[in-house]
């Protein structure tokens, strides 16, 4: 089953996304993910100058082969450009051997390990009656987890706060970042009172989340997770930037608040010694910026043994196709936690036709062969590329701080 053609589309409907198209001689067709928000074209960039000319010739079915061949024969190794160009291969690749076994993924990583997974949504609000109200609207459409953000008091831009009527949280802006501000102690004495007025209004009965984005150092993270404990968050996301993997250890030491980290990882190391040293609960590498089905398992399969979950990223600015593959991963692990679901913007029906389903709070991948995902490429073609750029974030004194 050698590949006859690799090519690489970019498209915007509703938001950017890369997506490779893999054909075969035996007339199978596999799509792979390969979005980076705010860096698109570097990524279609290494696939179609550098990746796809290798592909040509190759067995499609020697999956391991081809990742091994692309990771390590590119000496420069790791990165989130390198390892997103991979997981679009390698997506791809996984795609074609489930059409060509006429298998959906999940049974060819060894079947269903759970009948549904559990997913989160966002709700967040300008207010906390806002935040009541969107999570209220998230609790009618049957999600048993919620991920709350409200506005800051004091502060003119909150992350994670949507437009009004239930649209889509969208921080991509175009031209030029916007500059959001930020301060830490206004956000400190705020966020364990949005939890309580969530709690005190709706009870425990439902696993409440929060992104704090990694924009605290450990000590305040560990502060912040200790006054969250008594509203008993599932988990505080990002609570600070995870370069320094040791850091995890000091909130640890002020905290029994769940910490979930991982978005921005690409690789195993990346996460190695937050999973061997348990300074984390749930891990959040996406499939498509850690290197595809093949290598995210491996990330699974680490955390397993350490009694560290899966809370893979499941943000809109990973496409159908990414959505469609962590899910089937999910189906297959066996110490799957949750997963993101924040949903599509715009015409993506016209683009990706999806055979993944959402109800009472669970999804499934479907049972198409594959992944169950169909890439329009003519549709495609009428929503071209849109520049865009994630914000940055300063401090009410001007200094650049983390997003």
């Amino acid at each position: 089953m050698k590949i006859t053609d690799a090519r690489v589309v970019v498209s915007s409907p509703g938001r950017n996304y890369v997506t490779l198209v893999i054909e075969t001689e035996d007339g199978v067709t596999g799509v792979g993910d390969a979005t980076l928000n705010g860096r698109e074209l570097s990524v279609a960039s290494y696939l179609r100058d550098h990746l796809c000319p290798l592909l040509i010739g190759r067995d499609a079915r020697r999956i391991e082969d081809t990742w091994q061949y692309l990771y390590k024969g590119a000496y420069w190794r790791r990165g989130p450009v390198t390892m997103t160009a991979i997981a679009a291969v390698d997506v791809a690749l996984w795609d074609i051997k489930g059409k060509a076994a006429g298998m959906p993924v999940y049974q060819l990583l060894g079947g269903a390990a759970r009948d549904g997974v559990m997913v989160y949504g966002h709700a967040s609000g300008s207010s906390l009656d806002d935040l009541s109200q969107d999570f209220q609207r998230h609790l009618d459409l049957g999600y048993k987890a919620i991920r709350v953000q409200a506005a800051v008091p004091g502060l003119d831009k909150t992350y994670g706060i949507a437009g009004a009527g239930g649209r889509v949280y969208e921080p991509a802006n175009a031209n030029r970042p916007q500059e959001d501000s930020w301060e830490t102690s206004l956000y400190l004495d705020f966020a364990p009172e949005m939890l309580r007025h969530i709690r005190d209004e709706f009870g425990y009965g439902t696993h409440v989340l929060h992104d704090v984005h990694h924009r605290l150092s450990p000590i305040e993270a560990g502060r912040l997770g200790a006054a969250l404990e008594p509203y008993r968050p599932f988990w505080m996301e990002d609570p600070t930037p995870a370069e320094d993997q040791s850091a995890f250890r000091l909130i640890r030491q002020h905290t029994t608040t769940p910490v979930a980290v991982g978005e921005v990882f690409n690789s195993v190391w990346d996460c190695q010694q937050l999973i061997t040293e348990r300074l984390i609960d749930y891990i959040r590498t996406s499939v498509s910026h850690t290197g595809g089905i093949t290598h995210l398992r491996r990330v699974f399969s680490l955390a397993d043994l350490y009694g560290v979950r899966s809370g893979s990223h499941g943000a809109g600015d990973l496409s159908p196709v990414a959505m469609a593959a962590a899910l089937h991963v999910d189906l297959s692990i066996p110490n799957f936690g949750i997963q993101e679901y924040m949903g599509h913007t715009g015409p993506f029906e016209e683009v990706f036709r999806t055979g993944y389903t959402f109800s009472d709070g669970y999804m499934h991948p479907g049972e198409a062969p594959g992944l169950g995902v169909e890439f329009d490429e003519e549709a495609a073609s009428r929503h071209p590329y849109d520049p865009r750029y994630l914000p940055v974030n300063r401090r009410l004194d001007g200094t650049v701080h983390d997003w």
